[in-house]
């Protein structure tokens, strides 16, 4: 019975590493993004880091990226920046590669 534990707690764990993986990767796909949001804005430095910040907690008022998108997108085209949904979903894919290669690269 020990090995059917053992094997359960180690599911259990792996399961955990999984999830806060995907948590660590999503929260900085969103950084990336507000910071690529931020760049074409013409925001500071320091206003930037505040905005990246912003998209990270738009994350989390509805499950998926759809609060996120209507986030950048509203805030793009209130700046006067030519954008669309198709755009904003290109950009969340390419960070979102981005994200992943820095999170597994930081491990290295």
């Amino acid at each position: 019975m020990t090995t059917f534990n053992d094997r359960e707690q180690a599911f259990e764990a792996k399961y955990a590493r999984d999830e806060e993986m995907a948590f660590r990767i999503l929260a900085r796909r969103n950084r990336l993004l507000g910071e690529w949001a931020a760049r074409l804005m013409g925001l500071t430095e320091v206003e930037g880091e505040a905005y990246a910040k912003e998209v990270i907690r738009a994350e989390f008022e509805e499950a998926g990226d759809e609060d996120v998108i209507r986030k950048l997108l509203g805030d793009l085209t209130a700046a006067g920046i030519e954008t669309d949904d198709a755009k904003i979903r290109e950009a969340l894919a390419h960070k979102a590669v981005d994200a992943r290669r820095q999170l597994i690269e930081s491990k290295s």
